[in-house]
C-alpha cells in the first residue's frame, strides 16, 4: 500500500488531468415487439464505412456509437447521450424501432436471416463485410449480436512496458469489475438452443444462472475452442505481438475447410488462418494505436508502440438511459490507474490459464456466497479479494478528487463500495429480480420496458437544432467520403484481399499503407 502511495504522489496533477477516455457503445436496433430489426441501417446516420461517431459493428442491426477522446469522464458521457439523441430522433422518424439496453440480444431470427454489416463497394467496405461473414462461419452469427461497451483509456508519459504492466494486472483483477458491473445474468432461451449451455429455465421463455453476472463474458460469449489455443503473453509487446502475429499466420484446418470462396465464388472469409485480422482476438482489455490508411493494427504497434487500452468486458446496464452511469466510467478509471500503480509480475502459461477459470467462475457465479478463485496458485474467497482491491483505491479516489476539485471520485467508490456490501443491489441481481417480478420471467418483455423508457426519455431531451444540423453534416460528409473512397479504388478486391492479409503487413519496417482509406 505504501508503495501505492509513493507511485501515486509521483504523478503530477497535470498528469492525472491528462487522462483521455473514450467509449465505444454497441446496442442492437429491435422491433417494438423484441424481435431484431432486419431493416438497413438508416441512411439519415451516416455511411458506417467513414461516419466518425456512428457505424455498424458485426451485424447490420448492431449499432456503434463513438465519442472522442476527453480529458473528464461527464463530458465523455454527454457526447454519448447527444450520440444517443441523434439516432433516437432519426429512427423515430422512420418508424418504432428501438436500440435494445441490455448486451444479450433480442428475439433473433435464424442464423442464416442475421444481417452482417454493409459498408459499401469499396475494397475496404467488402473486406469489412467479408471479415463478419467469416465471424459468422466460425462463430455463428448469434455471436455477433452480443453487445457490450468498450472503454479506451491513456495516460500521459506512459511507455509499452507501463501499458503492458497495466494489462497484465487488469486481467488478474478483471473479476472485480464484472461483479460489479456485470448485467447479464439472463437471456432469451432460444439464443441457446442446439448448445450445451448448463442454464437453467426462468420463467417460460428465458434462461439464468442464480448467481450470475455476465453470461456474455462467461463460456456463452463470444469463445471458441480455436481462440482458446491462441498462447497470447503480455509481458512486452514484442511476446504480444510475436503471439498475435503467429495467430494471424497460422492455417487452421477446419478453416481452411470453409476456404475462402463458396463453390458460386462468393467469399467466405478473408484468411483461413486462426485469426482473419488482429480484431477477431477477443480478450478483456486490448493494447491499442489508432491506425493510419490503410494500416494493419499489428504493425501500427510494432512501429509506434501502444498509444491506449481499450476496456472490453463491460455490459450495457439497462438501467441507464445511455448504457452507462458518470460514476461508472470513474470508476474505472481508479480501477485502471490501480492496475497501473501496484506491481506487476510477469503472467505465466499457468497463470494464464487460472485467469480465464476465474472468468468464466465469476461470470456464471459471481454473486455465489463463498465462491473461491485463483490467486498466485492459491484459493481465495472473491469477497476478500475484491474488499482488499476496493479499500486500495481509497487513495486514488482521494487523489483524483484534489486534482478534480470536486469528490466526484469518492462518490463513484462509495457507490461501488455500497453495491459490493449488499450483493441484491448490483446491476446483475437487478436484473434477475426485474425480470421475476414484474415480468413474469420474461427477459425479452424486461428489456423491451427498459428499452422503450430510455427510448421516450432520450426523445423527451432538449434537442438543439445545432445537435441535428452538425450531424446532419456529418452524415453527408460520410457519404461523400464513401463515395470517394470508392471511386478511389485502383486495384481488384481479390489482389486488394491478398496484399491485406499478407504476413509481410504486419512486420515492423513493412510499408503501412495500402491502396485503401478506411480500416477493416
Amino acid at each position: 500500500m505504501n508503495k501505492l502511495r509513493d507511485r501515486l504522489a509521483a504523478l503530477s496533477a497535470e498528469r492525472l488531468q491528462g487522462i483521455g477516455r473514450g467509449i465505444e457503445k454497441e446496442s442492437l436496433r429491435a422491433q417494438p415487439d423484441g424481435t431484431l430489426a432486419l431493416t438497413p441501417h438508416p441512411a439519415a446516420l451516416g455511411a458506417p464505412l467513414t461516419h466518425p461517431h456512428i457505424t455498424t459493428d458485426y451485424s447490420e442491426s448492431l449499432i456503434e456509437l463513438v465519442t472522442g477522446v476527453h480529458r473528464d469522464a461527464a463530458a465523455c458521457l454527454n457526447e454519448l447521450t447527444e450520440i444517443h439523441q441523434v439516432v433516437a430522433h432519426e429512427m423515430a422518424a422512420l418508424g418504432e424501432e428501438s436500440l435494445w439496453v441490455a448486451s444479450m440480444p433480442c428475439r433473433l431470427p435464424t442464423d442464416e436471416n442475421i444481417p452482417l454489416g454493409v459498408y459499401g463497394t469499396s475494397n475496404v467496405g467488402r473486406a469489412k463485410s467479408v471479415y463478419r461473414m467469416g465471424l459468422g462461419h466460425r462463430y455463428g452469427r448469434r455471436m455477433q449480436t452480443i453487445a457490450g461497451i468498450h472503454y479506451n483509456w491513456s495516460l500521459p508519459g506512459l511507455g509499452n512496458d507501463d501499458y503492458f504492466g497495466l494489462i497484465r494486472n487488469f486481467r488478474r483483477n478483471a473479476f472485480l469489475l464484472l461483479v460489479l458491473f456485470g448485467a447479464s445474468p439472463v437471456l432469451d432461451a432460444p439464443f441457446v438452443a442446439g448448445r450445451d449451455h448448463g442454464l437453467q429455465p426462468l420463467g417460460e421463455a428465458s434462461m439464468h444462472l442464480p448467481h450470475a453476472t455476465s453470461l456474455r463474458m462467461g463460456r456463452l460469449g463470444y469463445q471458441s475452442d480455436a481462440q482458446a489455443s491462441i498462447a497470447v503473453s503480455y509481458n512486452c509487446l514484442d511476446s504480444y505481438a510475436d503471439s498475435l502475429e503467429e495467430a494471424l499466420t497460422r492455417p487452421y484446418p477446419a478453416y481452411e475447410a470453409i476456404g475462402i470462396r463458396n463453390l458460386g465464388g462468393e467469399y467466405n472469409q478473408l484468411a483461413t488462418t486462426l485469426l482473419q485480422i488482429e480484431n477477431e482476438f477477443y480478450g478483456t482489455i486490448r493494447p491499442k494505436r489508432v491506425i493510419r490508411s490503410g494500416e494493419r493494427p499489428l504493425h501500427a504497434l510494432r512501429e509506434r508502440g501502444v498509444e491506449y487500452v481499450e476496456v472490453r468486458l463491460m455490459d450495457l446496464d439497462p438501467f441507464e438511459t445511455v448504457g452507462i452511469h458518470p460514476d461508472t466510467a470513474r470508476f474505472l478509471d481508479l480501477f485502471l490507474l490501480h492496475c497501473l500503480l501496484t506491481d506487476s509480475p510477469p503472467d505465466t502459461p499457468q497463470e494464464i490459464a487460472a485467469l480465464k477459470r476465474n472468468q468464466h467462475l465469476t461470470a456464471a457465479r459471481g454473486r455465489e456466497p463463498g465462491l473461491q478463485l485463483e490467486r498466485a496458485g492459491q484459493a481465495v474467497r472473491l469477497t476478500d479479494w475484491a474488499e482488499e482491491l476496493l479499500a486500495q483505491l481509497a487513495p486514488i479516489a482521494q487523489t483524483m478528487d484534489r486534482v478534480d476539485g470536486a469528490t466526484r471520485y469518492a462518490a463513484a467508490l462509495a457507490r461501488a463500495q455500497d453495491a459490493f456490501k449488499a450483493f441484491d443491489d448490483l446491476p446483475s441481481a437487478r436484473v434477475l429480480r426485474r425480470v421475476r417480478e414484474q415480468h413474469q420471467g420474461s427477459y425479452i418483455d424486461f428489456v423491451r420496458a427498459c428499452a422503450q423508457r430510455s427510448r421516450a426519455e432520450l426523445l423527451a431531451r432538449p434537442y438543439p437544432a445545432a445537435l441535428k444540423q452538425r450531424f446532419d453534416a456529418l452524415a453527408a460528409e460520410s457519404w461523400a467520403e464513401q463515395k470517394r473512397i470508392e471511386a478511389s479504388d485502383r486495384v481488384d478486391f481479390e489482389t486488394f484481399r491478398q496484399a491485406y492479409v499478407s504476413p509481410e503487413r504486419l512486420a515492423p519496417g513493412a510499408q503501412a499503407n495500402m491502396d485503401s482509406e478506411a480500416a477493416i
